[in-house]
């Protein structure tokens, strides 16, 4: 009997830790910048994002490497040049969503505070997104701008005017719950 006590309490522990995180290593993530010379587009969709709803935060962590550019050109200056993955291999957004209900289901316009890592430099990120909560998933999207000169990205002087100043980053995150039931 006791034993069966024992266990009933871990196995109600394991559920109380568990509940209200979601998770994803697939979530997507792109942006977009127009310039006079040429559009630059690029994706990643190996993205992996923790929301935990019992706290409000959400954590999305981006390998810079793992964007994919039409263009290998464009691929290599992205990588070597600019935001020198080598060197800085990750981007990090940390911070707090508001404004929803997790036991209601449609779509719920939230806010995202926190700060967006990059470059070796860290700048703030206050934008709305969409929050929709379904059976065991939380579908989170939305967009902002990045500021090349927040993350001190170097622009050569020959391209400087056909780069743009600032980036549009849009993103779409489907988190299972976590441990993902079965």
């Amino acid at each position: 009997m006791k034993t069966i006590l024992i266990m009933a309490f871990l196995f109600g522990l394991q559920i109380s830790f568990a509940q209200g995180k979601y998770f994803t290593k697939s979530g997507h993530i792109d942006f977009f910048s127009h310039s006079p010379l040429e559009d630059i587009k690029a994706n990643n969709d190996q993205v992996l994002s923790i929301i935990d709803t019992s706290n409000d935060e959400v954590v999305i962590y981006v390998l810079m490497k793992s964007f994919m550019f039409k263009k290998a050109l464009m691929q290599e200056h992205f990588n070597e040049n600019y935001v020198e993955s080598d060197k800085f291999p990750k981007s990090i957004f940390k911070g707090t969503m508001a404004g929803y209900d997790v036991t209601k289901s449609g779509d719920q316009e939230v806010t995202l505070k926190g700060s967006l890592s990059l470059h070796g430099k860290t700048a703030p990120v206050d934008t709305k997104a969409i929050f929709n909560s379904s059976n065991s998933s939380i579908r989170l999207k939305g967009s902002f701008m990045v500021t090349v000169a927040d993350f001190a990205i170097p622009i050569p002087r020959t391209v400087v005017d056909n780069i743009a100043k600032e980036i549009k980053v849009t993103f779409d995150l489907t988190h299972e719950s976590y441990p993902k039931k079965q």
